[in-house]
């Protein structure tokens, strides 16, 4: 029997440790995405320094695992001098990891456009910077919302192992509750439902978005 007085007692302990998730998501997309984009452009950049590093860097971060890597944030930096506090070495890590996989799906986007758009956009007097703003990402967009949403969908769910270095998410709070309670199954039913709607959200915004670009490209 699902004892539903634990679900109301302990529910708000667990949405906060949700809000705590959706910082930690939200603001590793927003300084992925930054970085993926600096990476693709590096990436299809004609300097080879540029291109090599772009490559290395996606490399390491894709080959290995995002677990890893925020033990290293948070265990190897110090070694370095580099001391952290949990919730800002879980950004730094997930990010780290998640711009590699955000470079390449920005990447692909902009070089499914015809060269020749570039090529008459820089004959007309436009720089690369400002052909790449006006002309080429905002086409780049309608093709790399969708792996970009899914791709964000998979940060929010692995954003679980943030809890792996103490930083109070969802998962270290369900874990906390229902070993103090010995109720597993209320308790990690409710962090699944309130993942599932986070994931959720995320995917009602990608058909939102093809949408309104499908509407704005016919």
């Amino acid at each position: 029997m699902i004892k539903w007085d634990v679900i109301i007692t302990y529910f708000p302990a667990l949405l906060e440790g949700a809000l705590i998730t959706l910082e930690v998501s939200l603001l590793t997309m927003v300084i992925a995405t930054i970085a993926g984009t600096f990476l693709a452009l590096m990436r299809i950049s004609s300097n080879r320094t540029m291109r090599s590093i772009s490559m290395v860097y996606m490399w390491i971060m894709r080959g290995t695992p995002l677990l890893l890597v925020l033990f290293f944030v948070y265990y190897a930096f110090p070694s370095w001098g580099i001391r952290l506090p949990a919730f800002a070495a879980a950004i730094l890590a997930m990010s780290m990891n998640s711009a590699a996989y955000k470079g390449e799906i920005i990447r692909s986007g902009i070089q499914a456009i015809p060269r020749g758009q570039i090529e008459s956009a820089m004959a007309i007097g436009m720089s690369y910077g400002q052909t790449m703003r006006r002309i080429i990402l905002p086409q780049a967009v309608r093709i790399i919302i969708p792996p970009y949403i899914n791709n964000s969908i998979l940060l929010i769910k692995n954003s679980a192992l943030v809890s792996s270095i103490t930083v109070t998410d969802l998962m270290l709070n369900s874990q906390q509750i229902y070993s103090a309670t010995y109720r597993p199954v209320e308790i990690l039913g409710t962090a699944g439902v309130l993942y599932l709607t986070m994931t959720s959200l995320l995917m009602w915004f990608q058909m939102w978005a093809e949408k309104k670009l499908s509407y704005y490209n016919r």
